[in-house]
């Protein structure tokens, strides 16, 4: 199982799988025929293909803080909300990767150029709308001013107090506390490393679990594995038309049964995207650091799933990341 324990050291540091074969052990196909058997209607068709700006939304927005504690924003110039003041955002155009987005959409709108350093935050709502939260550094460029107005902005700020502006929509407070406290975080305040999402194309919208639990007996940390196929970490389809949650709460009900134990999905450790080739390879997996309460004594799985015992060194590891901003939040917001 060294294998095992050197993919869970790459998720740790935020990197992607090498292996070629996409994984799934739970498809959109299976679940909607759980669905059906129980009499409801599949929301979404078991083909599903995600394309970006056809049946999946990717936005980034951007955070980033000056040393003197303000924020970079731009006046809004669409005609919906012309005037109003918010984070540079937007969606991803076919054939980019985020990064590669959120620096497109900060030059348009604010006229800076910006180095991307980690992710603070994902959003999703109904499994096929995801927003990347993103912050970095600026290394460049020229503040946008009025004369400067386009189709993208009417101008661009460091903003010292965003609850003095009109803002487009008060969704970006919160974002703007966390990347305030990421920026001004203390050597005694633990955050996670800077994790950008790394380049590897999917097809399908996927959500691999890193499920861990100590054993009693031994105080040890086991992490659950899937023994479909090839030995690997569970890995279910995101339902692009239902709740994240929903999503989770099916996939932990098919490994473990009806009466799941109390568990905890504390974040991120990596995302998995491309981009590329274009129309093909829109999908993405996100990875996600499950725990479980009781002790793996007290927690039965179905056939196909089992526990492996990993080193201590590795386990101490994976539980220093179970903690407040040791993993980047996924927020499902509907």
């Amino acid at each position: 199982m060294d294998k095992v324990e050197e993919n869970l050291k790459k998720l740790l540091l935020g990197q992607s799988l090498d292996s070629d074969q996409e994984f799934c052990d739970f498809t959109l196909e299976e679940q909607n025929e759980a669905a059906v058997a129980k009499g409801i209607a599949p929301s979404a068709a078991s083909d599903y293909v995600p394309i970006c700006k056809s049946s999946v939304t990717y936005i980034v927005a951007g955070i980033f803080v000056n040393p003197e504690n303000e924020v970079l924003m731009m006046q809004e110039a669409k005609k919906s909300c012309a005037g109003q003041w918010y984070l540079p955002a937007g969606r991803m155009e076919k054939g980019e990767d985020i990064v590669e987005a959120l620096k497109r959409e900060v030059i348009e709108e604010t006229g800076m150029n910006v180095e991307p350093t980690t992710l603070l935050s994902v959003e999703c709502a109904s499994g096929s709308w995801f927003r990347f939260i993103v912050t970095g550094n600026v290394i460049g460029g020229q503040l946008k001013t009025p004369k400067d107005a386009d189709s993208e902005s009417l101008q661009a700020k460091w903003i010292k107090k965003e609850t003095d502006m009109s803002l487009r929509a008060s969704d970006i407070l919160p974002i703007i506390e966390r990347g305030r406290s990421f920026y001004n975080k203390s050597h005694s305040e633990p955050w996670h490393n800077e994790i950008l999402p790394t380049i590897k194309p999917h097809k399908k919208l996927l959500l691999r679990l890193v499920v861990c639990i100590k054993k009693r007996s031994n105080n040890r940390v086991h992490v659950l594995l899937s023994e479909k196929t090839e030995v690997h970490l569970p890995v279910c389809e995101i339902h692009p038309a239902k709740n994240l949650h929903a999503t989770l709460k099916k996939f932990m009900t098919e490994i473990f049964g009806a009466d799941v134990p109390p568990h905890k999905p504390h974040g991120l450790l990596s995302i998995e995207h491309s981009g590329k080739p274009e129309g093909t390879d829109d999908g993405l997996c996100l990875t996600l650091l499950v725990s479980f309460r009781k002790p793996l004594e007290e927690v039965g799985i179905i056939d196909k799933y089992t526990w492996l015992e990993i080193s201590k060194q590795l386990g101490d590891e994976l539980l220093n990341r179970l903690p407040k901003n040791m993993t980047v939040p996924l927020n499902v917001i509907r």
